[in-house]
């Protein structure tokens, strides 16, 4: 496909993943912050709900990714997806109107409601509308479209964070879950309408049958096969998992730690934000150019110091700044990696390695981030009562940690790069990749 990507399309690819994302930070970061102030301030709660959601994730994407390459379709996975997925956020809600005890019963509740809603998450968003992004770009463009996939999480946050701690503020949870769940739900009934598959999508019947194309991507031979794209994984994986120690913690963090209301840490988060996100403009041309490697060994410099900033700011500029240096290493990281992995996609199996990046990219992370920010919390946090309940609130020392995990995917990326190079110089692979 030499073509550009058309004005409808890039439409689409905004509307579309913005809602997906500002869905996903509702749930990232809000569904944790209910949990610590309408159930119960307890993160082992959350370590649950994000690990189950993470590989309930990620089995959705294997299946519901094979079964859209075998039927040549991502459209209507996209549309479905969206539609339950905007349900079910708002079902999670429920949860601040069960009894309280036993814990266990609403606990489970909430645990159960956020892997249902993540399975139609990744049923319309991984399994659908990360692939249909695949199947209209090329190689030329898609340091613009990483670009553009790396900035909505970050204006997602923005809103989610500054604009959601005005709405939770003003009216609550359940009718901040009743608003984001119902815009997600009129976005996917727009893309029934306004969404076309790729012109040069075809079925994809490697195999016999679906049990059969399911099972062949988990052949070693497929690993030896793609080693490069393999150790991009691995660099996905080990810097997701840094980002999995705080995330879900953050806005906690700025409210029950330092003080804050919600509208005043969603401010402290989306403003530093703001200016990060202008970052991936100039960064879309390097990539494009050939420097991914380059530009994610600075994006994760500048996370570790703007993660170590974070833990040790006394004031609200260095905490701003600290802010803005984690953001731009998140974004600028998202970016390359995006673009790099787009690139080593097997045309034939775009929808199964989603499956795989969703792996390193979702399930480890969101299983090991929370195991590692659990005792971390419960050994140097701080000792609260949040709504009536005590319990640990996390402290400086979960920056610190995050930022040491950050760190070593540097190690990774140096032989995916290596590996990049190797077979940018031989005449025997394509020449299609940036290093």
């Amino acid at each position: 496909m030499q073509g550009d990507i058309s004005k409808k399309n890039w439409a689409l690819i905004w509307v579309l993943g913005l809602a997906g994302q500002l869905c996903w930070n509702v749930e990232n970061s809000w569904f944790s912050t209910f949990v610590y102030n309408k159930v119960a301030p307890d993160p082992s709660i959350i370590s649950w709900m994000v690990g189950l959601s993470a590989v309930v994730t990620t089995f959705c994407t294997f299946l519901i990714g094979t079964w859209s390459d075998r039927l040549g379709k991502r459209k209507p996975f996209v549309s479905i997806g969206y539609i339950f997925w905007g349900v079910f956020t708002i079902v999670f809600g429920v949860g601040e109107f069960l009894p309280k005890s036993p814990i266990t019963l609403v606990a489970t509740f909430v645990v159960l409601a956020d892997a249902v809603m993540s399975f139609f998450g990744s049923f319309g968003y991984d399994a659908g509308f990360s692939i249909w992004t695949t199947d209209i770009s090329n190689e030329h463009n898609r340091g613009r479209l990483g670009g553009a996939l790396a900035v909505m999480p970050v204006i997602a946050t923005i809103f989610g964070s500054v604009v959601s701690g005005l709405i939770i503020d003003a009216l609550g949870f359940f009718d901040f879950f009743i608003l984001m769940g119902g815009l997600v739900i009129v976005i996917g009934f727009v893309s029934l309408f306004a969404m076309k598959d790729a012109p040069d999508l075809r079925p994809r019947r490697e195999e016999k049958s679906y049990w059969q194309q399911l099972v062949k991507v988990f052949n070693w031979r497929t690993v030896k096969q793609n080693r490069e794209l393999f150790w991009v994984f691995v660099v996905m994986l080990v810097y997701f998992i840094g980002f999995n120690v705080y995330f879900s913690y953050i806005t906690i963090y700025f409210v029950n730690y330092l003080g804050y209301t919600f509208t005043i840490a969603g401010a402290l988060q989306g403003g530093a934000l703001v200016i990060a996100s202008f970052m991936t403009i100039p960064t879309a041309r390097l990539i494009d150019k050939g420097y991914l490697a380059r530009v994610i060994l600075y994006a994760l410099i500048a996370n570790t110091v703007g993660l170590i900033c974070v833990a040790f700011a006394s004031n609200i500029v260095l905490l701003c700044v600290g802010m803005f240096l984690a953001g731009c290493g998140y974004i600028l990281t998202l970016q390359s990696l995006t673009a790099w992995i787009k690139n080593l996609y097997p045309e034939d199996q775009r929808g199964q390695f989603e499956g795989i990046k969703q792996v390193f990219f979702v399930a480890l992370p969101m299983i090991f981030g929370p195991l590692i920010a659990a005792p971390v919390i419960n050994a140097w946090g701080v000792e609260k009562v949040v709504n009536e309940v005590a319990g640990m609130v996390p402290g400086p020392s979960l920056f610190l940690v995050s930022a040491a995990v950050t760190a070593v995917a540097i190690l990774p990326l140096t032989v995916a790069n290596r590996l990049h190079r190797q077979r940018k110089s031989s005449s025997a692979f394509p020449q299609n990749a940036a290093s």
